[in-house]
């Protein structure tokens, strides 16, 4: 059964940016920059037919291309903090494109996510970091000057079940050309 989400990808230059941002902060497990990216809907694992349905609906998709903002770092899942994540500012074609995935994923049978969309690329997943050190952390680490880029395209990813962080695989993708 493959594991699926569809997402957008960072680019090299902007992945290298945040990699700079790796280390100091006790019981962070870091990304690979080659695995970071925007989760747009997280589908989880499912069969075979499942996934030619999901595969066979998203060429559909008709926007256009748009800018993504990356501003800052944050982290989640507050006084027991779980990831140190890149903040993307959510700008309407973004929260479009993810509104309209989730109907899709809806449509074909599919529970709605569970979770309010805050879009962002994880950088860390937490084990046993305080409160305190990630403070620590976001205050020497946690600004950046913004970074945009042009999301061109949203892709189809793979996962294996495995403990955090990829690797990820690009099954397809899906021009952004409306």
């Amino acid at each position: 059964m493959p594991r699926l989400f569809t997402g957008l990808e960072i680019p090299a230059e902007i992945g290298q940016t945040l990699s700079n941002l790796r280390g100091g902060l006790p019981g962070a497990r870091w990304i690979d920059p080659e695995n970071y990216h925007v989760t747009l809907r997280f589908i989880g694992d499912i069969d075979g037919l499942a996934a030619n349905e999901i595969a066979s609906m998203l060429p559909r998709v008709n926007r256009r291309p748009f800018e993504v903002a990356l501003q800052g770092l944050s982290s989640f899942g507050g006084k027991k903090p779980r990831a140190v994540v890149a903040t993307v500012v959510p700008s309407r074609p973004l929260l479009e494109l993810q509104a309209e995935l989730e109907r899709m994923m809806q449509r074909i049978g599919l529970h709605p996510e569970g979770r309010k969309f805050t879009p962002h690329v994880t950088l860390a997943r937490l084990r046993d970091s305080s409160n305190q050190d990630v403070a620590d952390y976001l205050s020497v680490r946690g600004y950046f000057p913004t970074r945009v880029f042009t999301a061109s395209r949203f892709v189809l990813f793979s996962s294996r079940a495995s403990v955090g962080g990829g690797p990820y695989v690009v099954e397809d993708a899906y021009a952004l050309s409306a």
